[in-house]
């Protein structure tokens, strides 16, 4: 079963914007309808997840994709294949750019080919459910392309300097951690820092100097005990 659709919008968004955009898999593959995941390969080939529901048919398509044309500024094109509910699809999808006076003509094209089960047990439902999902791609795209603005070289060293707007934090730098200081620790009378360290005789290696706190206990002088001794005592014992 196939599907074809196609259309055309304009954007404000200058012709060189639009096209990057859309050559930008991570820009591109989120707003695919019933997005779940992504994973990219390199810079033309990635592949996604979305969910599948039709009537009571619930489940996953992968699909593998890939940027076959990039012809700056004027073309984009993608094609992809990959399983859904036991069923093979196959999908095309372009666009073509050209300069308008209100920014930039965006004409769309693509093809969906569905083959197997799902074809067979939706029947006539995929085609109102396949095209209300590209509308919802092509609705995602408008509001994308005409939100994003990206800032230009020359915009981020002007913010960076401080001539217009305040940067955002995501661009500040970030500031330089400073160590802090330590003092040095002294004790009565003793200073740490001005402690010179003895050179050994040997290998003129600075010997490592151990500072020992000998806890010296305190010791009463003798007392003087009283003496018998007078001048008295002493004329006795010579007679």
């Amino acid at each position: 079963m196939a599907i074809t659709f196609s259309g055309d919008f304009i954007t404000p968004r200058n012709i060189d914007d639009v096209y990057q955009f859309l050559s930008d898999p991570n820009k591109f593959g989120p707003l695919l309808p019933d997005f779940q995941s992504m994973t990219v390969q390199d810079t033309t080939h990635f592949a996604v997840k979305v969910r599948v529901g039709v009537g009571n048919i619930r489940g996953t398509a992968e699909i593998k994709l890939e940027l076959t044309e990039a012809t700056r500024p004027h073309r984009a094109q993608y094609k992809g294949q990959g399983t859904a509910v036991g069923s093979q699809i196959t999908v095309t999808a372009g666009f073509d750019l050209s300069p308008a006076a209100e920014g930039t003509r965006v004409d769309w094209q693509g093809e969906a080919n569905i083959f197997g089960k799902l074809a067979s047990m939706a029947g006539g439902m995929l085609e109102p459910l396949g095209r209300k999902n590209i509308q919802k791609l092509i609705d995602g795209l408008q509001k994308a392309i005409a939100e994003s603005a990206p800032l230009t070289a020359g915009e981020v060293a002007t913010q960076v300097q401080g001539l217009d707007t305040p940067v955002p934090e995501a661009l500040q730098p970030e500031a330089p951690k400073q160590e802090p200081e330590v003092s040095p620790v002294e004790g009565p009378g003793v200073n740490l820092m001005s402690v010179e360290v003895p050179q050994s005789g040997t290998t003129g290696t600075a010997a490592v100097p151990q500072i020992l706190a000998v806890e010296v206990p305190a010791v009463d002088a003798p007392k003087a005990e009283a003496s018998d001794f007078s001048p008295e005592n002493q004329v006795d014992r010579d007679s």
